[in-house]
């Protein structure tokens, strides 16, 4: 039965990844209702997409670039779909 515990959330991550799809290059998209719950303050959450890693990253316009840093949540975890 302890196979069975440690085995399960293994294959359900592993299912999960085959349907995780990152965000086209240039587009970005809307978040649901978990995600922003996750999502700590003062991050742009209006133009987040979902890179390659699994990972969401929000555009940050900051003075001198704009570049996209990861969509972190209130104790500093990157907000992942998948288990890295």
């Amino acid at each position: 039965m302890k196979f069975v515990k440690f085995v399960a959330p293994a294959v359900m991550l592993a299912l999960l990844a085959g349907c995780v799809t990152p965000t086209p290059e240039g587009e970005t998209e809307a978040l649901s209702e978990e995600i922003l719950a996750l999502a700590a303050p003062g991050q742009d959450t209006t133009s987040v997409r979902l890179e390659s890693d699994g990972c969401y990253w929000y555009r940050y316009e900051g003075p001198v670039e704009t570049t996209y840093l990861p969509l972190m949540t209130r104790d500093d975890r990157m907000i992942c779909v998948v288990a890295q």
